[in-house]
């Protein structure tokens, strides 16, 4: 009883809070959007590519003759880069929806790129994505880690950003951080530094993406659909082959890095650590098999390590990593777990 109790004081304390953020769940970035042809052009299959009325968001389509993307117009020094997507649904197995920055059609040996993936579904299965990054050519080194995600992006829109400055990378979803990556020196070049676009695809790779390419895209349920808005494009444009930064991106890089949004609070670092506890079903830095020695950057944590295999995935693929929860439950359980039934 005292469990409950206390359970419901909690959910009552951050309710105001928890709409909120239900209303909007950038808010807590307040960044101004960017219409999407002011912004963006088409990378491939135009056709596909389907702006709204008032140019605020756009569809991208996949059918069995092509998919589509598309990418910003301008590079950028560093920034911060955001869209609220809804994901294709049903049968979407082999069906990858990519939202990433990189500049590998200029610097083609030397890429840098920071990703989220969706890696296609089964419907009545629990959605899986990943997020990587990758510094000058770097792919030798992925740095993968995979997750389940705790909804359904296929009913409504979420929120998914990239904070990308010259001192971390954060992986963000509504107003959670899912995954921090903190510069030091010894990562050196990897750690990307070139000018980056954005760019979100959706494409067929049947070959690997759902389950190992266990199950293949089926064009019965095409066309796939993944719809964008909100898009968000906040950074320092700069020339791709400009060796020296002008005063204007170092000082809009310094208010990048000193943003709200730039450094994780004690409560988000909770809700972190409580989502990648629940949600992580794969990391690199536990592959100990292709890293003995654990990249730079990796935090190691001996409690969770036992948690993993060698070979960087779970021993024990529970079922309540699978379970879904609603939009609610999603952003209360991101500060504090919230039981309003005597049960676990």
């Amino acid at each position: 009883m005292d469990k409950l109790y206390y359970s419901v004081y909690f959910f009552l304390l951050l309710l105001p809070h928890v709409i909120l953020c239900i209303a909007d769940g950038a808010s807590i970035f307040n960044i101004s959007t960017v219409p999407f042809t002011q912004g963006f052009s088409p990378l491939f299959g135009e056709p596909n590519i389907k702006p709204s009325t008032d140019d605020q968001s756009v569809r991208l389509h996949l059918n069995q003759y092509t998919g589509s993307g598309f990418k910003s117009s301008d590079l950028y020094n560093h920034g911060f880069f955001s869209a609220k997507m809804k994901l294709p649904s049903d049968y979407t197995a082999g069906i990858v929806v990519a939202f990433y920055t990189t500049n590998g059609d200029i610097f083609r040996k030397t890429h840098d790129e920071l990703d989220f993936e969706f890696l296609g579904n089964i419907k009545g299965k629990a959605w899986r994505f990943q997020t990587n990054m990758y510094g000058n050519g770097s792919t030798n080194r992925g740095r993968e880690e995979r997750f389940y995600l705790p909804f359904d992006p296929s009913k409504e829109f979420h929120t998914y950003s990239i904070l990308w400055t010259t001192n971390n990378i954060i992986f963000y979803i509504d107003d959670i951080p899912i995954r921090e990556i903190v510069r030091n020196d010894a990562m050196g070049g990897d750690f990307p530094s070139k000018p980056m676009a954005l760019y979100a695809t959706i494409w067929d790779a049947s070959d690997w993406a759902t389950s190992g390419g266990k199950y293949k895209a089926n064009y019965k349920y095409a066309p796939f659909v993944a719809e964008f808005t909100d898009l968000v494009l906040h950074g320092c444009t700069m020339d791709p082959l400009q060796e020296v930064v002008d005063t204007g991106c170092e000082e809009k890089n310094n208010q990048l890095a000193s943003a709200d949004f730039a450094s994780i609070t004690p409560r988000q670092k909770l809700a972190m650590k409580r989502f990648r506890s629940k949600y992580t079903y794969y990391s690199y830095c536990y592959d100990t098999l292709r890293y003995p020695v654990p990249p730079p950057e990796c935090v190691i944590d001996p409690v969770e390590k036992q948690r993993f295999k060698d070979t960087g995935r779970l021993k024990f693929d529970e079922k309540h990593h699978h379970r879904r929860r609603g939009i609610g439950e999603w952003y209360v359980g991101g500060g504090i777990e919230v039981v309003i039934s005597g049960g676990g």
